[in-house]
């Protein structure tokens, strides 16, 4: 188990970028009716797609049993067996494009232990900063969460969908989509795609959603209903989503130049919550 004070402080830098390739992929993957060849060099990226361009790259004998790279590298193994990136911050300053040169720039800023009842947990937060060929692109926090592996499946308590929405949208979920996201990203973990491991070794209920995922079809929401990609985006994991049922896209713009935006069950209960902003 590695300790809180050497985890704090790692760093780690990784070099990627989208092709036109995974540009289709990534469209094909998130959007109804995408046509090949929409997106192609200098288009500028979509936001959120920069995930797909640095994918983490480990050789077989270096996987976990949950199908993520094996802790104790760059992420310390905290003797907890669930991982989850929970949520983030993002601050867009620079557009990126369809196949130019991109660089990460990654660190350990805080590493949190706690007690969620009588469960342990843990909380790191990773700063990124995402560079293009002109400098500075993207100021990013994400929030990865540790937890021990259940004995069952216990629901957090849902969170209502809001009663009013500017729009309200349905994504249809399946194990394909949830399959073709975890590829185009480079994620292996086996909730995402391996339904008895997702039901038998983690104890959900069905296969799981991606958080990021969710939060891409967030964005993209707000961005085609504000007619701009916002300059700012926060967003966290409430409630896990399930393949075994559609996703409700939902956003409200504000007076204060900023959209409130969640995903959400048919049943009505929230998934992701998240706010975009404009200045």
């Amino acid at each position: 188990m590695d300790g809180t004070t050497s985890a704090v402080g790692r760093t780690a830098s990784a070099t990627g970028m989208i092709t036109d390739l995974q540009a289709d992929m990534i469209g094909a993957t998130l959007r109804p009716h995408w046509q090949a060849g929409t997106l192609t060099t200098g288009d500028t990226l979509p936001p959120l797609w920069h995930w797909a361009a640095f994918p983490p790259i480990a050789p077989m004998d270096q996987i976990g049993p949950d199908g993520h790279p094996r802790l104790g590298g760059f992420l310390p193994d905290l003797g907890l067996g669930r991982r989850m990136w929970a949520g983030g911050s993002l601050r867009f300053l620079a557009p990126l494009h369809i196949g130019e040169a991109l660089t990460r720039h990654s660190q350990i800023i805080s590493l949190e232990h706690k007690q969620a009842g009588s469960t342990p947990m843990a909380v790191l937060t990773l700063r990124h900063r995402i560079l293009g060929a002109a400098g500075p692109a993207i100021e990013e926090d994400q929030t990865i969460v540790y937890l021990p592996l259940p004995d069952s499946y216990s629901p957090p308590k849902p969170m209502p969908a809001p009663e009013t929405a500017d729009f309200d949208e349905t994504v249809a979920i399946d194990p394909v989509r949830l399959f073709r996201y975890s590829a185009v990203t480079f994620n292996g973990h086996r909730i995402h795609y391996d339904r008895d491991y997702a039901t038998r070794v983690e104890h959900y209920p069905a296969l799981v959603v991606h958080g990021p995922l969710q939060a891409t079809l967030l964005i993209d929401a707000a961005t085609r209903h504000a007619g701009r990609p916002p300059e700012t985006f926060r967003y966290r994991g409430v409630h896990p989503m399930f393949d075994t049922h559609p996703l409700r896209v939902i956003g409200t713009m504000t007076k204060d130049d900023t959209m409130t935006l969640c995903t959400a069950a048919p049943a009505g209960h929230i998934g992701t919550q998240a706010t975009a902003g404009w200045s």
